[in-house]
């Protein structure tokens, strides 16, 4: 066990000083980076004994910053095929809390489950997400004390504007639709969902591009959202959890840069 994750660990590490060194070469700083949310995830298992109760415990220690609170809901459902097929409400309730700073562009979550920094626009750097993220995370390790970490992941929500008309959607984002020259060009919707594995740090990117209505200004919104997790086994306290989050913003990183044309570039330069 442990030389297995030896030779694991040497291999994300070849892989991260690799990509590293590739994407100062080659990825640039956008002043207009259309940057919609940025959070980063972690998910753990608590001991049976927390309760929702100890969560509010976490807003003590960070109430001057994120004065404002709010139950977090949840509702899980069920499907069955007979005696016909349906749908149903299997559990619902509260599994944590959402506190969210005076100015609303910060939301911290504590959960039953996990722990999720959300960074609304403007987005500043990747150091500013993962320094605060790094902070709030061992005030909640300490209110909870979880047994060990399950999941982490790192999600950016892009919406970029685009002047109409549109000819090609692969104009702007190259993993979007190819629709067959004898169909009709006009789209009013559409949802493409990629799911892509990093073997080499057992992560996976999940990819998602759709877009919104036109704004008043004849603009069409393209939402390109990006997921990149790594199920995990780590105690709370190590360092692995921020070496696995430099790895999958690189992958992130790689992700975004390949899938914009020039002409989104030049929109956000």
């Amino acid at each position: 066990m442990g030389y297995c994750y030896s030779v694991k660990n040497k291999i994300g590490n070849i892989f991260i000083l690799y990509r590293m060194v590739e994407n100062k070469q080659k990825y640039q700083i956008f002043s207009k980076a259309p940057i919609k949310e940025a959070l980063l995830d972690i998910r753990v298992q608590l001991k049976p004994e927390i309760k929702l109760t100890d969560l509010l415990e976490f807003q003590e220690a960070i109430k001057d910053q994120y004065p404002d609170r709010k139950e977090r809901k949840f509702a899980k459902y069920g499907f069955q095929v007979v005696p016909k097929p349906s749908a149903h409400l299997d559990k619902s309730g509260t599994d944590g809390y959402l506190f969210k700073s005076s100015n609303g562009e910060k939301v911290v979550q504590a959960r039953l489950d996990g722990f999720t920094f959300n960074k609304l626009k403007p987005y500043e750097s990747w150091k500013d997400l993962r320094d605060e993220s790094q902070q709030l995370w061992s005030i909640y390790t300490k209110t909870v004390n979880p047994v060990k970490v399950q999941r982490i992941a790192l999600r950016y929500i892009n919406r970029l504007e685009v002047p109409l008309p549109i000819k090609e959607f692969r104009d702007y984002i190259l993993t979007s639709l190819d629709i067959p020259e004898n169909l009709p060009q006009a789209v009013s919707n559409f949802f493409i969902r990629l799911e892509m594995p990093y073997h080499e740090i057992g992560a996976i990117a999940i990819v998602m591009h759709t877009i919104e209505p036109p704004t008043k200004d004849n603009k069409l919104p393209m939402i390109f959202d990006i997921d990149v997790s790594k199920e995990v086994d780590y105690e709370t306290e190590s360092v692995a959890i921020w070496e696995d989050f430099e790895k999958l913003r690189i992958i992130k990183n790689e992700v975004f840069f390949n899938s914009i044309t020039d002409k989104t570039k030049e929109l956000i330069k």
